[in-house]
């Protein structure tokens, strides 16, 4: 075929071949060709090449080679789109997602281990004592000093002398799954010095051996687990690019092992001027903010809501840490104030109707106590746990959210006379505080949280009634 005749029909085969759609890199991302596109071209250009009476029919040989082809073309274009998506934190995968972090200084974080221990009574509860009560998030210790928190709450008595409870590292990290067998982090065996929540067993074990003997027989694992491709895009989508700012305080303290919530409130301007009140007034006839307190170094305020399991003082406890993570990334002379958040005890009592489950049948007080009902008990506290977790500070929390958590659960077909309650009881390592009474809320009422408050649910099946 003639050189000029060849160029000809290869231009008529681009010309012919064409869908007029775009493929590759466009304004929407990277579109590859689909291989009944792929198909389709191959078979213009071989009608172009052989004439328009080539066979290509289904069983022809020149048709088989052409799928062929074109398979391995539409994987090529596949691991295109792939190398694309891979380039950007919002679609990038895997390992790709990874290298991505750990080029923005954000390595994949890792998630808590997690467990079991056995909960025993060595000795007999004192009169006074009836029963032994350590709530969700009391702090225990490994043999080699590993935080741990128990996440469900225990009850000891001197008929149920022990308790099997969920068990959670309190940092990330494959270094704190705790092995029996092995000398570090070692087996959990203590509890925490630090923690008033154990106060009590340490009191009632001050003339003797140790009250409530702690076994772990079972490691702990999960923490050498990562987090998931969406967390961890989440993460990196709201991490900012840049120091000295509000938002690049806040992702610093959520970060840190024990922060459940973190606001940061930057009044006067101290970390940046990015506000739009600037450049929209007169300097002559306005000041820029709030006057500053002379004698005050603070500039910004962080308040931080711990979780359950966080102590706030004490050396290396959460105060500490959020004080070294917030200076990583604060400006110089620029001081931080960080505030703890008040936790506001929330509670609720409802009478809950159930259909199709294995509640047995019987006096109401009965089945009440039965395995099958304090499960459910549980599973419904458990929905109305997350639900408030979920909650931000100062936001209240709404009868109708518990409601529908209650009602979420499988079985139940109504919740009868549901009452939200603030302050129900205090928590056993907290004194009464008279300037917040118990109160019970009427039918449909909120529980409102101000500003520097979250909200925290307290653990109690006996609210809970079983029809």
């Amino acid at each position: 075929m003639p050189e000029d005749v060849q160029v000809t029909d290869l231009q008529e085969l681009v010309r012919i071949s064409g869908s007029g759609k775009p493929f590759g890199i466009t304004p929407e991302g990277f579109v590859p060709k689909p291989l009944a596109r792929l198909l389709e071209e191959k078979k213009a250009a071989a009608q172009v090449l052989f004439g328009s009476d080539v066979d290509l029919t289904a069983g022809s040989a020149l048709r088989k080679i052409l799928e062929i082809i074109a398979l391995e073309e539409a994987r090529c274009w596949v691991h295109l789109s792939l190398a694309y998506e891979d380039t950007r934190v919002s679609t990038a995968t895997g390992d790709a997602l990874t290298r991505l972090g750990a080029e923005l200084g954000l390595p994949r974080p890792h998630h808590r281990a997690s467990g079991q221990v056995t909960l025993k009574l060595a000795g007999t509860l004192p009169a006074d004592v009836p029963e032994l009560v350590l709530p969700r998030g009391t702090r225990l210790l490994t043999a080699g000093k590993h935080d741990y928190f128990i996440d469900e709450p225990a009850t000891l008595t001197n008929t149920g002398r022990q308790a099997t409870v969920a068990v959670r590292a309190f940092d990330p990290g494959p270094q704190h799954n705790a092995d029996p067998a092995t000398a570090v982090p070692g087996k959990i065996d203590g509890f925490h010095p630090l923690d008033q929540r154990s106060d009590l067993i340490r009191k009632l074990s001050a003339a003797g051996p140790p009250l409530v003997v702690i076994e772990h027989t079972t490691a702990t694992s999960g923490g050498e687990l990562y987090w998931s491709d969406s967390r961890y895009r989440e993460l990196l989508l709201a991490y900012p690019r840049n120091l000295w700012t509000p938002e690049a305080v806040r992702i610093a303290v959520s970060l840190v092992p024990g922060v459940r919530q973190v606001l940061v409130q930057d009044l006067y301007g101290g970390l940046d001027i990015d506000k739009p009140i600037f450049g929209s007034f007169s300097f002559l006839e306005r000041l820029f903010s709030q006057e500053r307190s002379l004698g005050n170094p603070h500039f910004f305020t962080v308040l931080v809501a711990p979780e359950e399991g966080a102590l706030w003082d004490g050396p290396g406890q959460l105060a500490e840490r959020v004080a070294a993570a917030i200076d990583r990334v604060r400006p110089v002379g620029v001081a931080p104030n960080v505030d703890r958040a008040s936790e506001v005890s929330v509670g609720f009592t409802c009478t809950i109707s159930v259909e199709g489950l294995p509640i047995p049948a019987g006096r109401p007080d009965t089945a009440a106590v039965s395995p099958e009902a304090a499960a459910l008990k549980g599973r419904i506290l458990d929905r109305v746990r997350r639900r408030v977790q979920a909650l931000g500070m100062g936001e209240p929390v709404r009868y109708s959210k518990v409601l529908w958590s209650a009602m979420e659960e499988p079985g139940v077909v109504d919740a009868h006379g549901l009452r939200l309650r603030r302050f129900p009881a205090q928590l056993p390592f907290e004194p009464a505080d008279p300037a917040q009474p118990f109160q019970e809320l009427g039918a449909e009422e909120d529980v409102d949280v101000s500003p520097k408050e979250v909200a925290q649910l307290v653990d109690s099946l006996v609210e809970i009634t079983i029809t």
